[in-house]
């Protein structure tokens, strides 16, 4: 499976699905000003939306990691990418907040049931030499596609079409890529070791859970995911009517400025982990949460500048999506046996999404009408600084010549 030319193949599907599980988890974002005209949607809502979804993304990768641990990839990663194309196109159907969060509610099932799956397969498929280098690929794609280039396309698109319809043109690719990816990963389940927290048919999710739980670096990247995804999703939710609202910038200037959070994001996930491949995971996780910090600091305190905007905008996701990817890639796999890579993984995503990607958005959304959508950028700042602390507890992983294994 490690083979240069399989590596090559499983590398690229999983980065072309994590693409489009972008497109769907942050699009959104970009048409919130829009959505919320047309149903009526104050700021705490739209914090509720983002929320809900990165709820059902926790438990969806809480649940079908393991799941995917005992019974295979394959199974998992196809289904939901089905799931994704079916159902994309309802997003364009809701009439008001219940429906909307229902809808988002589906769809962070299927995104959540891909994301810890695909990690596990990159990471399994790739050469130990590699894995920071691939798993930054394929985690560079959301980003990307997600927050680079959808808000660019959208903005566009809504000169063509209504927002409802723009949901629906991503259905046929995810059609095409279920099927590629049922015809491409290998059927069967990881290899289980003797400390893989369960032995053969015996295996249950409690022991897999308990077992991934009692390595500390799985409770701090737990700790940790929390904080960069109140950062991640607290800023792709609420920066749009933040840029709209408080600095009055027109609609395609807002989208350019937004899309430096998929292009910076892009940019740290594909180069930082991959110097973490020759300096070590620890450095280069402290160096990001520091950068990340300082150009949020420096964001709040910028003007209606745009691309003075842009710049600290790709900075802070240039250094915190480096974090999320060297926590959910090499910190859990080089933490665990083999066999429980993506129990470890759906683990750390599962609290970062249900507390920072569910909780702290709608957090952020009562700031905003209570305080002044002006002080939403205290919420990731704080974050940042209580990342900085748990990334200093952390053990290097990384092993001079290739990757560390174990706690």
């Amino acid at each position: 499976m490690s083979q240069p030319r399989n590596e090559a193949r499983i590398v690229g599907l999983m980065a072309l699905g994590f693409g489009l599980v972008g497109i769907d988890r942050f699009m959104i974002s970009t048409l919130y000003p829009v959505i919320a005209h047309d149903l009526h949607l104050g700021y705490g809502d739209i914090g509720k939306i983002t929320g809900a979804l990165a709820i059902a993304w926790g438990l969806a990768a809480l649940v079908m990691g393991n799941l995917s641990d005992r019974i295979g990839r394959r199974q998992v990663l196809a289904g939901a990418l089905l799931v994704f194309a079916l159902l994309i196109s309802a997003s364009g159907l809701a009439t008001g907040l219940l429906s909307l969060v229902l809808v988002r509610i589906v769809m962070g099932v299927a995104d959540g049931a891909y994301t810890p799956v695909s990690i596990a397969t990159t990471i399994e498929a790739s050469a130990p030499r590699r894995r920071g280098l691939n798993i930054g690929i394929q985690q560079t794609m959301l980003p990307l596609f997600g927050l680079g280039i959808a808000p660019l396309i959208v903005s566009q698109l809504l000169h063509l079409m209504g927002w409802r319809l723009i949901f629906s043109l991503f259905a046929a690719p995810g059609l095409l890529l279920a099927w590629l990816v049922w015809r491409t990963i290998p059927d069967g389940r990881p290899d289980a070791g003797p400390d893989a927290g369960g032995q053969g048919t015996a295996r249950s999710s409690r022991a897999d859970w308990g077992a991934v739980l009692a390595v500390p670096n799985i409770r701090l990247g737990m700790a940790m995911m929390l904080c960069w995804l109140t950062c991640l999703v607290t800023t792709s939710a609420l920066l749009p009517n933040y840029f709209t609202d408080y600095l009055h910038l027109p609609l395609e200037q807002m989208s350019w400025v937004m899309s430096a959070t998929g292009f910076g994001a892009m940019a740290g996930t594909l180069l930082l982990p991959a110097l973490s491949d020759r300096i070590g995971r620890k450095p280069v996780f402290l160096i990001s949460v520091v950068g990340a910090g300082v150009s949020l600091i420096m964001l709040s305190r910028t003007g209606a500048a745009p691309t003075v905007l842009f710049g600290w905008l790709f900075a802070v996701n240039f250094f915190n999506n480096a974090s999320i990817t060297l926590t959910v890639g090499p910190l859990c796999s080089e933490s665990v046996p083999a066999s429980l890579m993506a129990t470890a993984t759906g683990v750390v995503i599962a609290c970062g999404e249900l507390f920072g990607g569910g909780i702290a958005p709608v957090i952020g959304g009562q700031i905003a009408e209570r305080f002044g959508i002006n002080n939403i950028l205290w919420l990731p700042i704080g974050a940042m600084g209580v990342g900085l602390v748990l990334c200093a507890l952390t053990r290097e992983t990384w092993a001079r010549g290739g990757a560390g294994d174990g706690a």
